[in-house]
């Protein structure tokens, strides 16, 4: 903790090229049974999961949302948040590496010029992991920047300092955002071994314990005129940058509640004891016990099916960005986003209640469904997705079009 990150100079083979979204799941799933293998020694130790990021960039899954005109799959939403969803079931900081990736991805695609286009999503698909120095500590509230973008001969230069910045440990290129002269919000995407830049492994948070949220110091570093993205523009007209990060938030939180409830069930079968008073010999038999697990398999199977009619709409909406298209996304993945909060939450709290004291044992690491839950979804309080929603319909407006509606 507290020491500087060090990413090693390497040539990287190029990745994998996808060929279908069937592929594409597949792959997931193949990478998630690796990556769930050490993710429990990974957390209790803080074992930062570098092997495992080669492995998602080799895999070609980080290409997967490059639109087809620069040859990618451009993979629909609802297969993407599933995608996420597999991740994060086997060890959610890995998910979150991929969240920050495909966010910085949709604002290229709706905010980059087309020679940025070319460039950037060609690193995509070659296995470039993008990661992001957005968020600010000691603003007066989130989402502001006082990081500033000033002018220095053909270029710029930033000086600032970013925190929370998921992923950025892991990253090949890092998305700086920065006010420009004329307060305007900007993206600048630049190589992560550009003189000036200095990331420090300091994320103590008890939970997404490896997600690589490191601070990052930003030493009059300079960016070139063309890789700065007009990020502002990106929500002064209707976009999908911020349903597209939303539902890959959702996807991270319900992958959580999958994992907490197979811990469940898997504890529950084969090491919980009833209640004295319940009259049966197996915990698996308890009547209570049986109707909580299917009221918490009922509610995952509901945030799922949430989160893929979200993902449909998103996809109406990138095709065809009107005001109405991009109202109907934001509205859906708001109730996604609020259900699969809820379920992460809850099935990671049921864990415990259903498999009993002897489940809280540091050494089974069980707790860190919960810390995970909890962490994550902090990042996006359910409380303004009630407001978002209630206020379009009782009122008429119009939810913000910036990337936390």
């Amino acid at each position: 903790m507290g020491t500087v990150s060090q990413l090693h100079e390497h040539v990287r083979p190029l990745a994998h090229r996808i060929q279908s979204e069937e592929e594409a799941l597949q792959i997931a799933r193949l990478l998630a049974a690796r990556f769930a293998q050490q993710a429990s020694d990974r957390d209790i130790n803080r074992v930062l999961p570098y092997e495992e990021a080669e492995a998602l960039s080799q895999s070609g899954l980080l290409g997967i949302t490059t639109p087809s005109e620069y040859d990618g799959l451009d993979i629909s939403n609802s297969i993407l948040a599933e995608i996420v969803a597999i991740l994060a079931e086997a060890d959610p900081s890995i998910a979150e590496i991929a969240r920050n990736h495909f966010y910085i991805l949709e604002a290229l695609r709706t905010g980059g010029s087309e020679e940025q286009r070319d460039l950037f999503f060609a690193r995509a698909l070659a296995g470039d992991r993008f990661g992001n120095a957005l968020s600010e500590p000691g603003t007066a509230t989130t989402g502001q920047d006082n990081t500033r973008l000033t002018q220095d001969g053909l270029g710029h230069r930033v000086n600032g300092r970013k925190s929370y910045a998921a992923g950025v440990l892991f990253a090949d290129w890092i998305a700086i955002s920065a006010l420009d002269a004329r307060d305007e919000q900007t993206i600048s995407l630049t190589p992560r071994s550009t003189e000036g830049i200095q990331i420090i492994d300091d994320w103590d948070g008890f939970g997404q314990r490896t997600s690589g949220s490191g601070t990052t110091i930003l030493h009059n570093v300079y960016v070139n005129a063309d890789a700065v993205l007009a990020h502002h523009a990106g929500f002064e007209r209707p976009t999908t940058i911020g349903p597209v990060d939303q539902i890959i938030h959702a996807g991270i939180d319900l992958g959580i509640a999958r994992a907490a409830f197979a811990e469940t069930v898997e504890f529950v079968k084969t090491s919980a004891r009833p209640w004295m008073n319940s009259g049966v010999e197996r915990a698996a038999d308890d009547p209570l016990t049986i109707a909580k697990i299917g009221q918490i398999a009922i509610r995952i199977e509901a945030a799922a099916a949430l989160l893929e009619r979200a993902g449909r709409k998103i996809d109406i909406a990138q095709i065809n960005p009107t005001e109405d298209h991009v109202i109907d996304a934001t509205l859906a993945v708001a109730a996604a986003t609020t259900l699969t909060t809820e379920i992460a939450i809850e099935a990671s709290n049921t864990l415990f209640e259903l498999a009993g004291t002897a489940s809280t044992r540091i050494g089974l690491n069980l707790d860190r469904h919960w810390r995970n839950a909890r962490t994550h979804t902090l990042q996006d309080p359910t409380r303004w997705k009630y407001h978002l929603v209630g206020n379009y319909y009782l009122n008429g407006v119009t939810p913000p079009k910036n990337w936390s509606p």
